[in-house]
Formats: structure tokens, sequence, C-alpha cells
């Protein structure tokens, strides 16, 4: 879900960079606030274009803790919404909390493009793979804290994608799977299979 290699997010659970918060044991579990803190880390690890064009060197470990302190601090309750508040990060590595645009006004996007900073809720790119959007994966899909345990669903349902997508992986006709489903709509059981699909590439991305 976070678009960050498993290998180092492993890496940095061992080294008490971001241990998961949900269990730390072998079975290791990650809450939604440490999805976002994946995000974080990876973003200010790595040089960034600045405001004026100028490139930003990777910040520091200390400065990247100091970040962490601060998305602790934040109540998860923020996140309850379908379109609640955004979570940047600017270059600085100050964490900021915003009102998030209206859903059809795409200028929210543009603004945080030439401002340089990152919202953590996109979808977030690396180069091993792509983090989808944590809070609507697909239009017809949601994830929301305290809900199926913030497992990805269908919109309006409790129907969870990766209950969809095991049987997709049992080799079932995805015209089967909407025979089994008839009271939910297609589009929506295919973003589904669709989404799963993308969170095993980045689980075991292909080498080119």
């Amino acid at each position: 879900m976070s678009g960050v290699p498993i290998s180092t997010v492993h890496y940095w659970a061992r080294k008490d960079i971001l241990i998961p918060s949900v269990s730390p044991e072998r079975r290791k579990l990650w809450s939604y606030p440490d999805l976002m803190g994946l995000r974080i880390i990876y973003w200010l690890r790595h040089a960034k274009t600045g405001r004026d064009g100028q490139e930003v060197p990777a910040s520091t470990m200390p400065m990247v803790k100091a970040v962490l302190a601060q998305l602790e601090e934040l109540d998860l309750a923020l996140w309850s919404e379908e379109h609640g508040p955004r979570v940047r990060v600017d270059l600085a590595g100050k964490i900021l909390v915003t009102p998030a645009p209206h859903p059809e006004d795409a200028s929210g996007q543009a603004v945080l493009a030439q401002s340089g900073e990152l919202d953590v809720l996109e979808p977030f790119p690396t180069k091993q793979g792509k983090g989808p959007h944590l809070v609507h994966p697909r239009p017809m899909l949601r994830i929301v804290p305290g809900k199926l345990g913030g497992s990805p669903h269908l919109l309006h349902t409790r129907l969870e994608s990766r209950a969809l997508a095991a049987l997709a992986r049992q080799d079932v006709d995805t015209a089967k799977i909407y025979k089994l489903y008839p009271r939910f709509s297609k589009a929506a059981i295919s973003q589904a299979i669709d989404l799963e699909a993308q969170l095993e590439r980045n689980l075991h991305p292909v080498a080119a």
C-alpha cells in the first residue's frame, strides 16, 4: 500500500526507524498512519527538486525522525472521512495538515505540484512500484481507517478487494465472480481485482 519496497520497510523496522505500530513481531502489521510515515521517510530520504528548480539533498535521519514524531501527534480521526484533510510534508520536513479541496476541484493538485510538497495520501510512485491513493485507491473503492481494519473495499459496502482477488487467484473467471456477487457493480469488482494485482506487483516486482 505504501509503494515503498518491502525490503526497505523491513529494514526501517529492524533499525527502529519506523516500527510497525499494530504488531512489531514476526508477522508485522502496519497501521494507517504507518503507511503515511513510510511514504514520508522514503520521500525525505531521496533528493528532491525545490520551488526554484534547484535540487534539494536528501534529509538527514534526525530530521526524518522529527517529522515522524510530528505525525504521531496527529489524530487518526482526521482521516475517518472519505474526503478528510490533506497531509503534506514541505521541503524543510515540516508536516502540514490542510483541508482537502472539493473532489471536483483540480486546483489543489496543481498547487501541490508547484510548491514541491508531498501529499502522502495521493498515489505514490517509486522506482519499484506505485502505492495507491490512501483514501480512494480506485474511483469505486475506498480505504477508511476503523472500517474493515483499513482494508480497501467497494464503495458503500463491506466487500473487501482482497476477497475478490482471492477468487481471481484461484482462477475463477471474472464473469463467474460477477455472478457470485450480483448485487455489486461489475466495474467496482474489476477495480478491486486490478488494485490487488497492483499491490501484488509491489510486493513481488518483476525484474526488468
